[in-house]
């Protein structure tokens, strides 16, 4: 839709802000400690623009300190940090005219309607009256809250208020957002509607630092995922990687017949028989495809044939349990 084309078209002269340099943010040494208590132990970051970074981390991790730092919210006591090209402890006025920040609970004035909202943000930004107007509308419209637009925003559901409060975030042109916890409470309809929504932002070229406390959306959405845990940074890399590094990884081989699994067993070495189907064997893999290729070229060479195959990873919460030691598949930020 036009109005689509031109929110976008916002969105991406915002990024080109960011397009500069190939990091949106970067951390290195990053430390903060309250006293004598070490919360941030000299970690390091790097967040490709225009991607979908994700900290995950059990309670008391340190992940809250770090958005702070990161946003200005918060001094580091050590360490560099650059957010849109700009240092974070130099050029504060700079970082922030680059950002947007939405955080765990919808900050929404209950008392304005939906338009009344992101118009007061567009007057604290002291954008032009005609830039403003059609900056609302746009954004109105691309979060299909038009219809809306006159209610109060304490009649919104959940759903609502968090399209409407990333709405407002937008409305700076941020180039990078933060979200905590965008989707807590929304149920799964509202969910997947949110993800829609970063995906698109991340189209246009903004680059989305998320926090979350489910991991199936940190497995769909992030490009790539850090794991922190006592202030320090336990694993990174994208889901796949930081599956591929938990054991249990294995390819399941079904043949037709019980010599061809017999065969087979006496080639595949390390291969176990399931439990559950005589004619099914467990080969460890680390799911990558030269791993599965190998495995099956190994078997077409002693002219084995497979009835079928499928290949089984750990998931991000066997990844998360093994790293910290936690066993909640919610994490909160």
């Amino acid at each position: 839709m036009p109005c689509q084309g031109r929110v976008r078209a916002v969105a991406g002269r915002a990024a080109n802000l960011v397009h500069m340099t190939s990091s949106a943010i970067t951390a290195s040494g990053l430390r903060k400690a309250y006293k004598d208590k070490v919360v941030l132990d000299g970690i390091d970051l790097d967040v490709p623009t225009g991607t979908i970074f994700s900290l995950l981390g059990p309670n008391g991790a340190g992940k809250t300190t770090a958005v702070n730092v990161l946003t200005t919210l918060m001094t580091a006591d050590a360490g560099t940090i650059r957010v849109a090209g700009h240092d974070v402890a130099t050029d504060t006025k700079a970082v922030r005219a680059a950002i947007g920040v939405t955080g765990q609970f919808a900050a929404v004035d209950d008392l304005l309607s939906g338009r009344e909202n992101l118009q007061l943000i567009a007057d604290l930004k002291r954008l032009r009256p005609a830039e403003s107007k059609q900056i609302v509308t746009d954004l109105l419209e691309r979060f299909d809250l038009t219809e809306s637009a006159q209610k109060l925003a304490s009649t919104y559901s959940g759903g609502m208020r968090r399209k409407l409060d990333l709405a407002m975030t937008l409305v700076g042109k941020p180039s990078i957002i933060f979200l905590d916890e965008p989707t807590t409470g929304l149920d799964p309809r509202s969910r997947r509607t949110m993800w829609e929504i970063i995906r698109q932002l991340v189209a246009d070229g903004v680059t989305i630092f998320l926090t979350t406390q489910y991991l199936e959306e940190a497995d769909r959405l992030a490009d790539k995922i850090a794991v922190l845990d006592g202030g320090k940074i336990v694993a990174q890399g994208t889901p796949a990687e930081l599956k591929r590094q938990i054991p249990g990884s294995h390819v399941r081989l079904r043949f037709a017949t019980d010599l061809d699994l017999d065969t087979a067993a006496r080639i595949l070495t390390d291969a176990t028989r399931d439990d559950e189907d005589d004619l099914v064997l467990r080969a460890p893999s680390d799911g990558s495809a030269k791993s599965v290729r190998d495995l099956l070229t190994q078997l077409d060479t002693n002219s084995l044939d497979v009835e079928e195959f499928s290949v089984h990873t750990p998931d991000l919460d066997d990844v998360f349990l093994a790293l910290t030691g936690k066993t909640n598949t919610k994490v909160s930020a």
